[in-house]
């Protein structure tokens, strides 16, 4: 019997190694892999609709299922999680020592639906009062001019964001001190040649998302997968064998990284750093599904809604396919 043959968007990372090299398969599926980049999936997977399986941004897929029109139905594999402490930066010269500094600043951003920005906002307003609206935010190319929302947004007036100046980037605009500071997955080129007058808000951001997930027991999550919804409803079994697929990818992929004979990892004192990341979060810290990942998802829910990302408070069960809120066990 033939396999569905489908198109399937992926970043390259170890987690998804082994289905890329075919060591772990999807029940039923042919898949045509294509590796690339976040800003170029997204893209293409929300402007052009290009694939039938695809990494997704969370924040720009809640964005689509609020608007009423999503192409995709999200599954549980959270294929890039990361804290955000380190994705604000901030000019040394602008009076900003603490995060409440930023309080009528002026702080610049590629999108404002980016999960990145919207995990960083959160923290920002749970952790030190600083709400969305505190912010004078200014929207534009990181390191070229003229990048646009994924998906067009529609925010609420409080939301003070406007575009930055033809033909500057946002690094242009903090080298020069025309902005305060910028927020964003990606270091500004400025701060990564050494700025003299750029730097990190939070001086020690592990210690500070470290001290952040003792005190929630938050990982955030930045990306799960998305499936074309036609799809799903014409092959109801596909969405748990992705599921499967994906998980077992992990398993394998964490199962490596805990080879101490040769490592796997282009790293020295990796068995340090994966015990240190046991004793914090437990030894399933980088897990997939809705039920342990539950405390995470309400949370970006509820500040996708504050930011004015999402007109109403969207429930866990309307994110993902049901297949997937859960999964059988021996």
């Amino acid at each position: 019997m033939s396999k569905l043959r489908l198109s399937v968007a992926l970043g390259e990372y170890d987690r998804n190694r082994p289905l890329l090299e075919g060591r772990v398969l999807i029940d039923g599926v042919d898949p045509v892999f294509m590796t690339l980049s976040p800003e170029e999936m997204f893209f293409r997977a929300f402007r052009h609709r290009e694939f039938d399986v695809s990494e997704l941004s969370f924040s720009s897929y809640l964005v689509s299922l609020d608007q009423g029109d999503p192409f995709y139905i999200a599954i549980p594999a959270f294929l890039s999680r990361g804290f955000r402490h380190n994705s604000i930066y901030v000019r040394d010269d602008k009076g900003i020592e603490r995060p409440e500094d930023l309080k009528g600043k002026r702080i610049g951003l590629a999108e404002y639906q980016l999960t990145a920005n919207v995990w960083a906002r959160a923290f920002l307003e749970d952790e030190h009062g600083l709400k969305p609206a505190d912010v004078f935010w200014v929207r534009g190319g990181m390191e070229e001019p003229g990048r646009p929302e994924k998906i067009p947004l529609q925010l609420p007036p409080e939301i003070r964001l406007e575009e930055a100046p033809q033909g500057r980037s946002l690094n242009a605009l903090l080298a020069a001190g025309e902005i305060d500071g910028f927020m964003g997955p990606r270091p500004p080129s400025c701060f990564e040649e050494g700025h003299a007058k750029v730097r990190r808000l939070f001086r020690d951001p592990k210690g500070a998302a470290t001290a952040y997930y003792r005190r929630t027991g938050i990982f955030p999550i930045m990306h799960l997968l998305g499936l074309r919804r036609e799809l799903a409803a014409q092959q109801p079994w596909l969405p748990a064998a992705l599921l499967k697929a994906f998980s077992r990818s992990k398993a394998a992929a964490m199962a490596a990284l805990f080879e101490t004979a040769a490592s796997s990892v282009t790293l020295p004192f990796i068995e340090d750093h994966i015990a240190e990341a046991k004793r914090l979060m437990g030894a399933d810290y980088w897990s997939y599904g809705v039920g342990a990942n539950r405390l995470a998802l309400e949370s970006f829910l509820d500040h996708h809604h504050r930011q004015g990302l999402s007109r109403h408070r969207i429930a866990v069960e309307e994110v993902f396919h049901p297949a997937t809120l859960e999964t059988s066990s021996l």
